[in-house]
């Protein structure tokens, strides 16, 4: 009981404190578990005072009427740990005085045991709410433990002796206990049994509802949890209630069955065994609609989502069915992908709320949880875009497999998102599908936690672990969920504890590596037999009505099959999940196949510069280097010519103007990884205060966002992907901190960037900035693997295009994304402007950072003005260009060896190369790059040059020789191999007698 005394002994020293006079100075601490006095003791600090704070307490536990209601107040609060009326003191000190002259002072032996045992009770109280979740029935097959330990905590009553852990015995059981203000079991009741204190809270805690919120650190939320799960009679339903669920469940589960009697041996990933998903989803929707929410996002794996498709957004069933015709045709619109990939996007009236609603299930590839940030990214842009800045009319679920969830760690980067001012949604409401199994791996071999849920612990996310067989607890947990959602704009997380009645896939056999598991799983009841026996015992609904139910849906699917046969043709586009509205024709393609000049009025670019190199808010002291910075900003633009950093504003700048959003995000974007940007201004005398004076251009302009991520790349780019698929009408970027550092992030490249727009016509027009160039840096921080992005890109080497005057904007649109190695500040600034002026989007790879982009910079100098005296050409891209100038120069050569630059790699400028080509007719072609041979570009160009030429002439090899690593840590080897290629490039007999 020593645990109990100090506890005693803490709350009378705070009941003292609070006592004291606002002006006494001195203070007391706790030293060796014993609060001692510092100084002398004021007056109403004595020892015999100090006894009579005791004394009133124990009385006050004993009855609290027995006491003033001042005293009464007091102990009240001083129990819950609440804040306090400053004038409290005083007037307590006065009460105190008074009572003592009257000789209330008695510390009778039973009122020591008084305080111990409601003291133990309020420690039994606790328990509960942080343990009790360990001994809730969760598992509906009764094998496992949800949080895969049997040990049950000690200080949980499960059995009559465990009361002496609190110093309590069976014969307290019927003894009243006054309840702490930090509980709600008690209704109306300001005291209980402690046999009813402990039947209360097992009903809460340790039934089919497992809570996890007490670590939570903010008290008025877990006051809020407790009040909305402890408060007697809270989880009831009406009957009209209850038949909504039993239809639900109907259509969840005969839809499951349907499909696997038409198709028996398709892969579906069905849902049989968490059938009750369906109408949680469709309690969250509801619940949020009644709440405001306007537009829902989800995202979720390949289980369950035909069903969500067909019964939550409301696909048409004949589209659903027609999937698994072998016969259907694919429409020519791309690769497409497989039915349980798709998404969609569909807006209709909500029944339960009459209020019209939008959803959209995000398309996402077979890596799962790679759509989350995905998500999260689209939720923020259509948040932002409706000034919905408190998450009220957008909001969005992800759901989750229990593996998945607990392996995958995209998982938590999206996680460190979710509070961030940039990237917050507002909260979001995670559903995990916990099949308590991932493919065939026991859940004890996939995670070290106890649940696959911890992950959220770290944002303070409460866990709502629910038995998935008892719909009616699930239900009031998701409602609550959205409640919590809405109430405090934080995530939250709720776990369908469940199973998966067949394999992974309806093809695989489960029983070679679960046997027992799976062995009981075909003993058990489904969910929609348990709940329709229950409602028909209990005169809810009669067996009838139930048939009837069953029959009605029965009768839809086998309608919708019929209509199905008609479909000839699958055209992707009809599972869109990002559609912009206008911006194409009514058949999806572009309005036209042209694009304005990218460039733009000399008066607009000095203004944009002149604001770039000021600082527009009043006494705001900048650092002096930043000062310098911006007079050198200044005098460029007077001296009308730009770097990269005012190339980059002077493009973000004008399409600001335009009323186009500009985001720029990314590690340490906000200055500039290499201290180049200073986007946001920070004043050197007031902490936190800053300026982004491109927000300060004109008066009416489109807001520009500028931000620096977390320390993330997979998160941070899905999230702004995500963010670029809302609009057309926006320039969305994430820059690498290096070039390399998309390697994290290549999930999302592959699979949603590269492929996105083939498997889903999806578009987007995302820019990647990847700084990149072969200084000397290390293997790291050198190269961002162009080769890589050249390989994923569609077009043909070997077909030669036909030429038209609209040949680039329609190779373009072919391409699935655009790789660019500008080499100049201006060209970076058209590229830039082109992005947003094209008539479609594509994703844009810069890799690097006139009227019009130039794909190719020819040569201008004195070997272009005698071509025939030529003797070689050499191309190349990036910044390699100046050190072949500087060479060039150097041996006297600028009359024989032409460099033509390429600017624009993917897709190859055929048209373009082919005029610098015929230009030069007797030069041998040269292709030179700073980077590896197995690096870089020449695997890529090499046959694009070969089949421009009709393979009759070489195009050679110069650059450095191939290598595993990117790039050398040694400076001395990095000079020595520059001066290596160097010198070939520019030995006119290098490649005499050699063959290609």
């Amino acid at each position: 009981m020593s645990h109990l005394k100090l506890f005693a002994a803490t709350v009378k020293w705070h009941g003292i404190k609070l006592l004291r006079k606002q002006d006494i100075a001195r203070r007391v601490f706790l030293h060796d578990r014993r609060y001692v006095s510092s100084g002398t003791s004021e007056p109403f600090l004595s020892g015999s005072n100090s006894n009579y704070v005791e004394e009133m307490y124990y009385a006050w536990l004993e009855n609290p009427k027995s006491v003033h209601k001042s005293w009464d107040l007091f102990f009240r609060n001083a129990n819950a740990g609440q804040a306090y009326d400053p004038h409290l003191p005083d007037q307590l000190e006065r009460k105190a005085s008074f009572l003592q002259s009257h000789g209330l002072a008695q510390t009778p032996s039973k009122a020591e045991k008084l305080v111990e045992d409601h003291l133990a009770v309020q420690s039994l109280i606790r328990a509960y709410q942080i343990r009790g979740h360990h001994v809730a029935q969760l598992d509906p097959l009764g094998i496992l433990d949800a949080d895969l330990d049997s040990f049950v905590p000690s200080d949980l009553i499960t059995t009559i002796d465990k009361l002496g852990f609190y110093g309590l015995h069976e014969s307290d059981l019927d003894k009243v206990f006054q309840l702490p203000t930090t509980t709600f079991i008690g209704g109306n009741e300001n005291s209980l049994s402690l046999r009813e204190i402990i039947k209360r809270l097992e009903n809460t805690y340790c039934q089919h509802i497992g809570l996890e919120f007490m670590f939570i650190n903010d008290v008025e939320q877990c006051q809020w949890i407790r009040q909305k799960f402890e408060t007697p009679g809270v989880m009831k339903f009406t009957n009209e209630e209850k038949r909504t669920l039993l239809a639900r469940l109907v259509r969840s589960m005969r839809f499951e069955d349907f499909l696997a009697r038409k198709w028996s041996s398709e892969k579906r990933f069905g849902l049989e065994g968490c059938e009750v998903m369906i109408p949680a989803l469709k309690t969250i929707i509801d619940k949020s609609s009644e709440m405001g929410i306007e537009y829902v996002i989800m995202g979720m794996p390949h289980r369950g989502r035909l069903n969500v498709l067909a019964n939550v957004i409301r696909k048409e069933l004949e589209q659903i069915f027609c999937q698994f015709d072998p016969k259907l045709e694919a429409a020519d619109e791309g690769s497409g992908d497989v039915k349980y990939h798709l998404g969609m996007y569909h807006e209709r009236i909500n029944r339960a709320t009459n209020k019209k609603i939008t959803l959209s299930l995000m398309a996402n590839p077979s890596h799962l949880e790679a759509v989350d940030p995905v998500v999260q990214g689209k939720t923020k842009a259509e948040q932002f875009y409706r000034g919905d800045t408190a998450g009220k009319k957008v909001m969005s679920i992800l759901l989750h497999g229990d593996a998945a969830f607990a392996g995958q760690g995209v998982v938590y980067e999206t996680f460190h998102l979710s509070d961030l001012p940039s990237y917050t949604t507002n909260g979001t409401i995670h559903v995990v599908v916990n099949n308590q199994i991932g493919f065939t791996t026991d859940p004890r071999m996939a995670r070290s936690s106890p649940y696959p849920t911890d992950v959220a612990r770290v944002v303070n996310a409460p866990i709502f672990h629910v038995n998935a067989d008892d719909p009616e607890a699930v239900m009031y947990v998701c409602s609550v969920a959205a409640e919590w959602r809405n109430t405090f704009n934080k995530d939250v997380v709720v776990d369908l504890v469940c199973y998966r009645r067949r394999g992974h896939n309806e093809m695989d056999e489960p029983m070679f590596t679960q046997p027992l598991m799976y062995k009981q799983i075909h003993k058990q009841v489904p969910v929609l037999k348990k709940y329709a026996d229950k409602l028909i015992a209990d005169g809810t609904v009669t067996l009838q009505e139930f048939e009837e139910e069953i029959a009605k849906y029965d009768r839809i699917c086998e309608e919708a099959y019929t209509r199905s046969k008609d479909n000839k043709i699958l055209h992707i586009k009809h599972w869109l999940d990002s559609p912009w509205p206008g911006f194409f024709n009514v058949d999806g393609e572009p309005k036209s196949m042209s694009c304005p000049p990218t460039g733009i009025s000399e008066d607009l670019l000095t203004h944009i510069g002149n604001v770039a190199s000021s600082v527009p808010v009043k006494d705001f002291k900048i650092h002096s280097g930043l000062s310098r910075i911006l007079r050198a900003r200044l005098e460029m633009t007077k001296n009308r010519v730009v770097d990269w950093a005012l190339a980059e504003y002077m493009a973000f700048g004008s399409f600001l103007k335009e009323g186009i959003h500009v985001r720029l995000s990314g590690q340490d974007v906000e200055r500039g990884t290499f201290s180049h940007r200073h986007h946001v201004l920070h004043d050197q005398e007031v902490d936190k205060r800053t300026c982004v004076p491109m927000n300060h251009l004109w008066e009416q302009q489109a807001p520009y966002t500028v931000c620096n991520s977390s320390l993330s790349e997979y998160g941070v780019l899905g999230f702004e992907l995500g963010f670029a698929m809302a609009s057309p009408n926006a320039l969305v970027c994430w820059e690498a901190q290096f070039g390399d550092f998309h390697n994290t992030a290549q999930c999302i490249i592959d699979q949603f960037i590269s492929s996105g727009q083939a498997k889903w016509v999806r578009h987007n027009g995302i820019v990647l900035l990847l700084p990149h160039g072969m200084e000397g840096m290390g293997p790291e921080h050198s190269s961002a693997r162009p080769e890589r992005f050249l390989q994923m890109s569609n077009d043909d080497s070997d077909a030669y295009p036909e030429f038209s005057e609209q040949f680039e904007v329609s190779q373009l649109y072919e391409c699935n994304w655009i790789v660019v190695n500008c080499s100049t500040p201006a060209n970076y600034f058209h590229v830039l402007r082109r992005q947003i002026l094209l008539p479609f989007r594509k994703p844009g790879f810069l890799v690097c950072v006139c009227t019009t982009f130039q794909r190719v910079i020819p040569e201008n100098g004195l070997a272009a003005q005698a071509p025939h005296e030529v003797k070689r050409v050499i191309f190349c891209t990036g910044k390699v260009y100046y050190d072949l100038v500087k060479e060039r120069k150097n041996q006297d050569l600028e009359k024989q060896v032409a460099i033509t630059r390429l600017e624009q790699i993917s897709p190859f400028p055929f048209d373009l190369l082919k005029e610098e080509l015929e230009k030069y007719p007797g030069a041998d072609l040269v292709w030179c790059q700073e980077e590896h041979k197995n690096s870089g570009y020449y695997d890529y160009v090499k046959p694009r040059f070969r089949t421009i030429v009709n393979h009759t002439r070489p195009i050679w090899y110069v650059g450095r020789e191939p290598a595993a690593a990117a790039a050398t840590g040694n400076k001395n080897t990095h000079l020595v191999s520059l001066r290596r290629f160097l010198d070939t490039a520019f030995n006119l007999e290098a490649f005499e007698g050699k063959t290609f």
